[in-house]
């Protein structure tokens, strides 16, 4: 798919996270926008997935590790034809597909029920380790969340991942700087990212805009690093899209009213 229409595709999620986060009143709107581009171009151009066939043991995984990034991922799964659009509506309802975080028992398109900090990525590792294990060939995607690498049990996962030198594991930082309480540093500083990366034995790439379509495929395009696990630090804003949102901590967890809900979709019209 050309860059133009990947951009079109991350557009028109942008709009469907604050549809879904206005109508149901509550999510999580700032991760959600920041991580939007890297999972356009993994279900429409990297990751070897058919909606028409979804249980494909063969297929490539993706776990949302920050699960409260559930809207980007339905609006992705729903553009890529996992589910139809009427569902959207229902976003964060009793008995909607679209729970408030990815329920794999529920939402077709899912391959993870994620929520608890950390829990994704080593439920990542371990598909991994299950494939090599089995001898199969796909591979495992994961994203995770700065203010989630807070939790130790991010490090212990990546400390099996380059034990078990799981070259099939690709981890994506969504590196937007804020979380719930304000920013990284505030809260408990992530020191030099690359750096501890690189000590835990990643392969690592670091991308300067992470919401740059072009810049985003070339991380996930470039070749493996044989017996090396993969850890990608997109460098993202919080908000991106939409102006008032863009890098204010307060819309990582505040569902925009009808008027604001107005105004951003006016901005994402393109």
């Amino acid at each position: 798919m050309e860059i133009q229409a990947l951009e079109e595709k991350a557009r028109l999620v942008r709009q469907d996270i604050i549809r879904m986060t206005s109508m149901a009143g509550s999510g999580h709107p700032g991760g959600s926008l920041s991580a939007t581009d890297t999972l356009v171009a993994l279900y429409f151009e990297i990751m070897n997935v058919d909606p028409a066939d979804e249980k494909n043991p063969d297929r490539d995984r993706f776990v949302l590790s920050k699960g409260h990034a559930a809207p980007a991922l339905y609006g992705t799964l729903c553009e890529r034809g996992y589910f139809p659009r009427e569902h959207m509506e229902t976003f964060r309802q009793l008995h909607s597909i679209l729970q408030g975080h990815p329920d794999v028992k529920k939402c077709p398109g899912v391959d993870a029920s994620t929520g608890s900090l950390g829990q994704g990525i080593s439920m990542a590792a371990g598909m991994a380790l299950a494939a090599k294990h089995l001898g199969k060939k796909n591979h495992v995607y994961t994203m995770i969340g700065d203010g989630e690498s807070q939790e130790g049990l991010v490090w212990e996962a990546s400390m099996a991942a380059a034990h078990y030198k799981l070259d099939n594991l690709t981890v994506i930082l969504d590196h937007n700087g804020l979380q719930i309480d304000g920013s990284n540093d505030e809260v408990m500083s992530l020191g030099d990212i690359k750096a501890k990366a690189l000590a835990f034995g990643y392969d690592v790439i670091e991308v300067a805009d992470g919401n740059d379509m072009r810049q985003v495929l070339d991380a996930l395009r470039a070749p493996a690093c044989p017996g090396k696990p993969r850890y990608i630090i997109m460098n993202t804003i919080k908000g991106k899209g939409v102006s008032y949102m863009e890098n204010q901590v307060g819309w990582h967890g505040k569902a925009p009213d009808a008027e604001l809900a107005a105004r951003a979709l006016k901005e994402l019209e393109g």
